[in-house]
């Protein structure tokens, strides 16, 4: 879903997708339209920008045609790595080798 590129970490500057942030996407045809639920997690925990991220995926992916409905589940498992989630750029940018 590209509208997820457009969700930023404000505290990496990096987007949800460059992190390896999302998990997992699953569409779903409804009676009142098509719902998304979205399987992400964060950078950590404690991340104080947690409610921030957590809307604009929700707006990101309401924001696209034909999605009337979207549920963001946060998940821990597994335990988000920059070594192994993060896309190539991100590694680079977060200075990762």
């Amino acid at each position: 879903m590209v509208a997820l590129n457009e969700v930023i970490d404000p505290e990496l500057d990096l987007s949800i997708i460059e992190l390896g942030l999302v998990y997992g996407l699953r569409f779903e045809d409804k009676p009142e339209g098509r719902h998304v639920e979205i399987d992400m997690t964060l950078t950590s925990p404690g991340c104080p920008v947690a409610p921030e991220i957590m809307a604009a995926t929700h707006r990101a992916a309401l924001s696209v045609e034909d999605i009337e409905s979207v549920h963001v589940n946060l998940v821990w498992t597994p335990r988000w790595d920059p070594k192994i989630h993060a896309g190539e750029d991100a590694k680079m940018e977060m200075g990762i080798w």
